[in-house]
């Protein structure tokens, strides 16, 4: 029984420590004696590094997982239709991001320690073309809760944030200034890189779950106020993008033949612009330059111009492009600039080998010092130097000078929204968001995508999604709750237990002793989830269990310099079913069991046991015999994934 502090000061005889205790003790030392220690086996679940590098917050390993055989669907349903379930839990639009997105999860791939990632935007194209191919629909959503939201944009963001609303049972009315929706991903993106049956494929889905309605050609501010958004709407989603694109800032830079990227795609995406004249300079870096450099490549140049044929004309929407006047064109010459050098440009470094191999002549370490004029006032002539960066800010290298000759200047360096008189505008053509997507002293108001801040797609899916989440509390008048650390699309265990009927059972309370629950079914056991918290890294993982495999690689489908013209087919071909399956399977699993039997193998007492069948599922593949389990700590060092960690008896 322990002294009472009664009895230390009335007989003074408690000590602290015994005669010769002089040392800190060393709890380590105590915890391992030889080969055993005082812990044993938990299994913990974090989240794997690619979906922590995911904007959208995908369940990328849930989904590998699904394709590679590892994680099971329930029922009747096909593993093909299950991974689909699974992939747009997040993210709406599998087959444009496995197109298009530059996969920030492959950089963050723990794979990359081995050899090299994991191809995860390859096997997401899959997923999305087969759910195209066989007419896949979203889960069945809940009961129309009679509460709306007024969405302003039919970009990535707005839809997302429509779908992700009707998944929680609100509707809402999508308000667009263009005439068909898609937003980024249709004006700004050329069609060979995101298909339009694909894109409207994607789009239809969402709107097919009904109470989702839309006005297209409608600009809110112009036809319809906000305040009689306010009035008619439950809250509102701003997600109107940025289209409002910058022009070159240097002397000459305001010619008329000076216009923004931003407009020379949505002029050639609209249908109007079907040439390009002599010489075009691109000043850039990021994928949008790219894009443009790439278009102006595929559209040719006319050389016997009209003023009225003029690209400028075309693209400010002062006229349109006649096909029989530009029949005859020729290869245009195509010079894209960037700040960085080339092989540190912003822009996906496959997007870039592309462009070079299409003729693009591209520059790197240069910045423009002025935009030369000719008599009529139109650059003629850009002149350039060498760049040296400090941080973000170039630094002109004296004595380095060139130029380059120039018809059309399209600048690709920056893009803002059209917010005026909106009264959300921070002052610099962008909506201010607090943690929760809401708009700062706006109580209603919510916001995701490029209108926060110009990012990836992918960024304002994401954005999108947990601004649903809010709006969500917001009509349910709760309060908006601190985010997860991690804040993605996790793994529930609980929940896959309850659909594949294994959940635990009702809690009832007796007599008996309650102080230990692992020979009861009414509680998960030696498991931890620690998703929201932890990103698993590869020094976790026991990377020697994976062998070299090369990756299964799409086949790309380059067009030559002489054929470019005209050319706007898609440069790759998509993974077939057996190559995604084997792409899949190079997956690591990190974070979760993927079932490799080795801490059943080398456990030396016969302790870690597999999971009865009628009792397994993902998560659940095997359990620990206390009874037997010495604390030897094989089964953590040999578990690939990092799954299992010596903290049971901490």
């Amino acid at each position: 029984m322990a002294t009472s502090s009664d009895d230390m000061n009335k007989d003074l005889t408690f000590r602290k420590y015994e005669e010769g205790d002089t040392q800190y003790d060393d709890w380590t030392d105590q915890i391992f004696k030889e080969d055993t220690s005082y812990k044993c086996p938990t299994y913990v679940h974090r989240t794997p590094p690619c979906q922590g590098s995911c904007p959208s917050g995908e369940d990328i390993r849930g989904w590998l997982d699904i394709v590679r055989g590892i994680e099971k669907p329930v029922g009747d349903m096909t593993w093909q239709e299950y991974a689909f379930r699974r992939s747009t839990d997040a993210n709406p639009f599998p087959s444009i991001m496995g197109r298009v997105c530059p996969a920030p999860c492959q950089d963050g791939c723990n794979r990359n320690q081995v050899e090299d990632f994991v191809g995860i935007n390859s096997v997401e194209q899959f997923i999305g073309d087969t759910a195209l191919e066989n007419k896949y629909t979203f889960a069945e959503v809940p009961a129309f809760t009679g509460k709306k939201v007024a969405i302003i944009g039919g970009g990535p963001a707005g839809l997302a944030g429509a779908y992700q609303l009707r998944r929680l049972g609100h509707g809402s009315t999508i308000f667009d200034n263009h005439d068909e929706l898609g937003g980024f991903m249709r004006y700004g993106i050329p069609g060979y890189r995101t298909p339009r049956d694909v894109l409207d494929g994607e789009i239809q889905r969402i709107l097919d779950l009904g109470d989702i309605e839309v006005k297209t050609n409608t600009k809110v501010g112009v036809d319809v106020t906000v305040e009689e958004l306010e009035k008619e709407y439950d809250a509102v989603l701003w997600a109107l993008g940025t289209h409002s694109g910058k022009i070159a800032p240097v002397p000459g830079g305001d010619a008329p033949n000076s216009i923004s990227g931003i407009d020379f795609l949505a002029a050639f995406n609209e249908g109007r612009l079907q040439a390009v004249t002599g010489n075009i300079v691109v000043i850039g870096g990021g994928d949008t330059s790219i894009d443009v450099a790439s278009v102006a490549r595929r559209l040719g140049a006319i050389t016997n111009i009209n003023e009225k044929d003029r690209p400028e004309n075309i693209v400010l929407g002062h006229t349109a492009h006649d096909v029989a006047s530009t029949a005859a064109r020729e290869g245009a010459n195509v010079t894209l600039t960037s700040l960085f050098p080339v092989e540190n440009m912003t822009a996906a470094e496959h997007e870039v080998h592309d462009a070079q191999h299409e003729g693009v002549n591209i520059l790197g370490s240069v910045m423009p010092v002025e935009a030369i004029k000719d008599a009529d006032g139109r650059v003629s002539v850009v002149k350039y130097a060498k760049c040296e960066m400090d941080g973000n800010r170039p630094t002109p290298v004296e004595g380095t000078e060139f130029e380059v000759e120039c018809d059309l200047l399209v600048s690709a360096i920056g893009q803002s929204g059209a917010l005026e008189d909106l009264g959300v505008d921070n002052g610099h053509g962008f909506i201010d968001a607090d943690k929760n997507y809401g708009v700062p002293g706006k109580p209603g108001h919510f916001v995701a995508g490029d209108i926060v801040r110009p990012h990836l797609l992918t960024t304002a899916i994401g954005q999108a999604s947990i601004a649903a989440d809010s709006i969500n509390t917001y009509l349910n008048q709760g309060e908006m709750g601190k985010r997860p650390k991690v804040d993605v699309h996790h793994y529930n265990l609980l929940q896959k237990l309850q659909d594949t009927g294994l959940e635990p059972t009702q809690y009832e309370a007796d007599e008996t002793d309650q102080r230990g629950t692992d020979a009861e079914s009414y509680a998960v056991h030696n498991y931890e989830d620690r998703s929201g918290n932890e990103i698993i890294k590869s020094t976790q993982l026991f990377l020697g269990h994976f062998e070299f495999e090369d990756r299964n690689l799409r086949k790309d489908i380059p067009v030559d310099p002489e054929n470019i013209i005209g050319s706007f087919r898609e440069r790759m071909e998509g993974l077939s079913e057996e190559m995604a399956q084997a792409e899949a399977g190079r997956c690591m699993s990190c974070g979760m069991c993927f079932e490799c039997d080795n801490c059943v193998i080398f456990c030396p007492q016969e302790a870690v046991k597999r999971t009865p069948k009628d009792q397994s599922t993902t998560g659940r593949y095997v359990y620990t015999d206390y009874d037997r389990c010495i604390g030897c700590h094989i089964c953590a060092d040999v578990c690939p994934t990092g799954y299992i960690d010596m903290g049971m008896g901490e």
